[in-house]
């Protein structure tokens, strides 16, 4: 098994747990990534960037509402995960 499946069964395995903890932590990394982009001065591309934090995140609360399916979830939270922190990178070097 590769980390992906290892992760996604026990993320099923533990969903009641991991649903509000990973909430909060992609809240907080796009709220931190939020924080980062308003910092810069208004343009396009902060804009851009702010609208695709918003949506990653957003995506992410509204599968767990919308109860779907375990694999969406999780790849919802990895997508978020990795969008916001690609804009930190990406808007704070």
């Amino acid at each position: 098994m590769n980390l992906y499946n290892i992760g996604l069964a026990d993320f099923k395995k533990n969903f009641i747990m991991y649903v509000p903890l990973s909430i909060i932590l992609q809240s907080c990394l796009g709220s931190i990534s939020i924080f980062y982009l308003t910092q810069l001065p208004y343009t396009m591309s902060t804009f851009l960037g702010v609208t695709i934090c918003t949506i990653v995140c957003m995506l992410y609360n509204a599968s767990i509402m919308a109860q779907l399916k375990h694999k969406w979830i999780f790849n919802f939270l990895i997508l978020s995960i990795v969008v916001n922190i690609l804009l930190l990178l990406v808007y704070r070097i």
